[in-house]
């Protein structure tokens, strides 16, 4: 494994934190869609929605991720430099044979979410999951892993983002 080379790589990319982590150090939690559906204003917007049709639910994504062995996680308070450096992780674990790498981050590609607009996305195969939204209790997750994250209690308090990178 090479954790120690992307979590290198990630710091010198602009991440504020990278861990590495084993699967089972992931806690996936079915409960994170009534987050989803009843707190996100994206619900029934965005692409990488839990209620995009065809998208699979939090539990289905489990099955999926379980077969990863280890990874990423990127901490940052940019929403973009957290995305930014999970898509390059990925990009450099595809180019180190780990061909199945795949990056989850809240989207920021675009100023705007097409979505919003009733449109399709214009960056459907960048545009990734959130965490949250493929049924990982990102709290848990990051707390166990030593990583700050609290609960917002209003708009003033710097945000914190979180992406990860499964590797295989």
């Amino acid at each position: 494994m090479d954790t120690d080379y992307f979590i290198k790589l990630a710091i010198k990319l602009g991440a504020d934190h990278a861990v590495s982590f084993q699967i089972k150090d992931i806690v996936f939690d079915p409960r994170t869609i009534l987050k989803c559906m009843f707190g996100c204003g994206d619900w029934g917007k965005g692409h990488t929605c839990p209620s995009r049709p065809g998208s699979l639910k939090p539990w289905e994504y489990r099955r999926v991720f379980e077969k990863y062995s280890w990874g990423i996680i990127i901490h940052s308070t940019s929403k973009k430099v957290s995305q930014d450096v999970s898509f390059a992780l990925e990009k450099e674990a595809f180019f180190k044979d780990y061909y199945f790498a795949f990056s989850l981050s809240d989207c920021a590609l675009c100023p705007e979410c097409a979505g919003h607009r009733s449109e399709q996305c214009v960056n459907p195969k960048m545009a990734r999951p959130a965490l949250q939204s493929v049924g990982i209790d990102v709290f848990k997750t990051v707390r166990q892993l030593g990583l700050p994250l609290k609960t917002l209690k209003d708009q003033d308090q710097e945000q914190n983002w979180y992406s990860a990178v499964f590797i295989e």
